[in-house]
């Protein structure tokens, strides 16, 4: 199998509002060889100038298989021409690598305003397809290539919402003007390839997510596009739940840095963020609210997101030290607590959790609550049960899922940790995400030797979440180290991504 492959490109020339305009869209399989990966077309039109277009991820093909997608648009205006007939190669960089699909060395050609052309041995052929449902999408649009030759009787679609517990089927049609009408002609444009087009629409409703494959009934066959026997799927964006210790305005360029933790809020679509050792002016005890590190972050993300934060005690003799959560959804219930012995406001040992319920499109509720608890000599237990018994007098049968987020001043494999494992309630999220054999021992198995797998895990700030929860970790990531928004704490950051367990 190549490591890179052209699966096919389209070369459509249409009028929009009396302008002409040509879209090329490519569509390519790539072997995936390893992080920071550069797709690209490298293409010229007819007036012979070559240039390169970024081709961006698109989903997952199975296996080692990745779909990359790449689209180009031009309108004809007096100063620019349309590109007309292309001629162009992929290019796969990765490990100082370099990886091409030239047409054995011929370059591909795709004719202006020649439609579809389906390339290799893919007579029936999904295209044209999203990665992702919009918030208020409710139906999923298809399109299916499929190779005249078949003389194809029936396209139809096999569909769940479910993970295949239900099934649907909803059929396609055949599409006689295979695309729009070219410019050049009021005559539809035939397909030069031999390229039937049928398309056909799921009615999803509010589903999260949807998995699909797609049978051509031929004359002689029943062909399947199934991406590559892994079915295709497609979701809303899964929750995104950021945590990070800001370490109460203790760092240098301490304002660059609160920009570059909106940056990262922006740029990586977090929808719950939680902080700890958020800051403001002491001020007699009165705090100062423009000079609250939450709210200043909160101020530089792009839209600015709902805020809820409390504080717990004098921090560095100069500071109200607390905690905080911005979500880009409404908060309700917000509530504040103590979990520490100590209330005193001179006290670093008084530890204050937040804590709000969000309602989320398609997951349903959850129980929220951003924490920055003691070391363990310093009353974490206490703490840790404190608050596992007011997460769980919010436990209901609405509640799809309970996050405890934040710093917990336990190394993962300590005896804090230990606590946490031995009270058979919460799962570490980071581990479940990255290392699953390790989490299986330690929270499935409960293997009387897991300490020995986290012996170089130096992780105190943790997502717990309830074992009830009807979510499913998907991804987790470290954040603001020197590889991508520099260090802003003396902690990193940790973003992980939530999905419905079906």
């Amino acid at each position: 199998m190549p490591n890179i492959q052209l699966l096919y490109v389209a070369n459509i020339i249409s009028l929009k509002r009396k302008a002409a305009q040509q879209k090329l869209t490519f569509l390519m399989q790539v072997e995936n060889l390893g992080l920071n990966k550069q797709v690209e077309i490298v293409w010229a039109g007819e007036d012979g100038v070559w240039q390169t277009l970024a081709a961006r991820f698109h989903s997952n093909r199975g296996g080692s298989q990745e779909l990359w997608f790449a689209e180009f648009n031009q309108t004809l205006t007096a100063k620019k021409a349309l590109p007309g007939t292309i001629q162009f190669s992929l290019r796969y960089r990765v490990a100082r690598i370099e990886y091409w699909d030239n047409n054995q060395g011929w370059n591909y050609v795709s004719e202006a305003d020649s439609g579809i052309k389906v390339v290799g041995d893919n007579p029936v052929l999904n295209i044209g397809f999203a990665d992702r449902l919009t918030d208020a999408q409710k139906s999923i649009p298809i399109t299916v290539a499929a190779n005249q030759s078949l003389a194809t009787k029936k396209v139809i679609i096999y569909w769940t919402t479910d993970n295949w517990l239900h099934s649907y089927k909803t059929p396609c049609f055949l599409k006689k003007d295979h695309w729009q009408k070219s410019t050049s002609s009021t005559a539809p444009n035939p397909n030069q390839f031999g390229i039937q087009i049928w398309t056909g629409s799921i009615k999803i409703r509010d589903a999260f997510r949807v998995q699909y494959c797609i049978s051509c009934e031929g004359k002689e066959q029943t062909l399947w596009d199934n991406n590559g026997g892994h079915n295709y799927v497609i979701s809303r964006k899964p929750l995104a739940v950021m945590i990070l210790n800001l370490h109460c305005y203790q760092e240098d360029n301490q304002d660059y840095k609160l920009s570059q933790i909106a940056k990262a809020i922006n740029e990586r679509e977090a929808d719950i963020v939680c902080l700890q050792e958020v800051a403001e002016h002491w001020n007699d005890g009165a705090g100062d609210w423009e000079s609250n590190s939450a709210k200043i972050i909160n101020d530089r993300l792009r839209k600015p997101y709902h805020i809820y934060t409390d504080w717990s005690h004098l921090g560095f003799d100069k500071y109200r030290e607390g905690v905080a959560i911005l979500s880009r959804l409404p908060l309700t219930g917000q509530e504040s607590r103590y979990v520490s012995e100590s209330h005193d406001a001179y006290s670093i040992h008084s530890r204050k959790v937040v804590m709000a319920q969000i309602q989320l499109p398609y997951l349903g509720l959850i129980n929220l609550f951003s924490a920055h608890l003691s070391w363990i000599e310093d009353g974490f237990k206490e703490q840790f049960n404190r608050l596992s018994e007011w997460a769980e007098s919010k436990q209901n049968d609405h509640v799809k899922a309970t996050l405890l987020c934040g710093d917990f001043n336990i190394a993962a494999g300590s005896e804090g940790y230990s606590l946490v494992v031995d009270a058979h309630q919460y799962d570490d999220q980071f581990l479940a995400a990255n290392s699953p054999g390790v989490f299986d021992k330690i929270f499935k198995v409960n293997d009387p030797h897991w300490q020995d797998y986290l012996a170089d895990d130096y992780r105190i700030d943790f997502i717990f979440m309830h074992k009830a929860s009807e979510l499913a970790v998907k991804s987790g990531a470290v954040l603001f180290t020197d590889d991508d928004y520099g260090r802003v704490s003396d902690h990193c950051g940790y973003l992980m991504t939530f999905e419905p367990r079906r």
